[in-house]
């Protein structure tokens, strides 16, 4: 029997109105509208859900999770966990080498 890691799971979304919108709009039906007083509930959920195998949520979620919330989810790989850009306001951008070390801890080179 495989690992229940190297199974294909579920994608989930976490967000404002705007973006739960806009993900249930190209088809995806794990789509959870969040409030500031819902959201690191449901990110909760969401985190301990073994179905779900990519959790994308949005960059306004992030500052309210505690810094342990943080660091696992930035360690986690299944789900592995996409911070995304809220539809309005300020964010974060990840850069690709970050990324590229974070989940697949490589380290990319610069560009010659």
């Amino acid at each position: 029997m495989p690992e229940t890691s190297a199974l294909p799971g579920r994608t989930v979304v976490l967000g404002e109105r705007e973006l739960a919108i806009g993900f249930r709009l190209i088809g995806l039906k794990d789509v959870v509208e969040v409030t500031p007083e819902t959201s690191v509930a449901e990110f909760q959920k969401a985190m301990a859900n073994e179905q779900f195998s990519l959790l994308i949520a949005s960059q306004a979620i992030r500052p309210r999770l505690s810094e342990m919330q943080r660091a696992y989810a930035d360690a986690s790989l299944r789900p592995l966990v996409v911070f995304v850009p809220t539809p309005s306001g300020e964010y974060e951008v990840e850069s690709i080498s970050v990324l590229a070390k974070r989940v697949l801890g490589v380290t990319l080179a610069p560009a010659s």
